[in-house]
């Protein structure tokens, strides 16, 4: 089993306490958070964490590839550990944004239009299942 220290060695990043915080909240709370929303989840057990030492390590982790930054969502930048292909649905009521795990064609490093993609990002929009069931009662 692979350890979230490993990860961060193999990635060449220092395996601090805060940095592997992060990276195991990323990996248990699949919902795309916000660096904010890192944050004030951490900052309960971790009283000594602070935005600076969140976002530089969240930067990190984008820059070694450890983690994905998504700025797909109005100005707003999420952050996820999930690296295996897969779509995002963001629930235009609540927010959430979810996971899909379907299969499809990856295009990086190909050639459209004369263009060479170096990556994409497919998201869909729409009510969730959630607020689907509440809108229904």
């Amino acid at each position: 089993m692979i350890t979230y220290k490993k990860v961060l060695q193999d990635a060449e990043i220092a395996p601090s306490i805060q940095r592997i915080k992060i990276l195991a909240y990323l990996d248990s709370n699949r919902v795309h958070p916000s660096a904010d929303t890192i944050y004030r989840a951490l900052k309960k057990d971790m009283p000594t964490l602070s935005k600076t030492t969140v976002y530089n390590t969240l930067k990190a982790l984008v820059e070694h590839k450890v983690v994905t930054e998504l700025s797909l969502f109005e100005n707003e930048i999420r952050y996820e550990y999930n690296q295996d292909r897969h779509i995002h649905f963001k629930c235009i009521a609540c927010q959430e944004v979810y996971d899909i795990d379907k299969q499809y064609k990856c295009y990086k490093d190909q050639m459209i239009q004369g263009h060479r993609i170096i990556e994409h990002q497919v998201i869909f929009k729409g009510i969730c299942k959630n607020c689907s069931k509440r809108q229904e009662k």
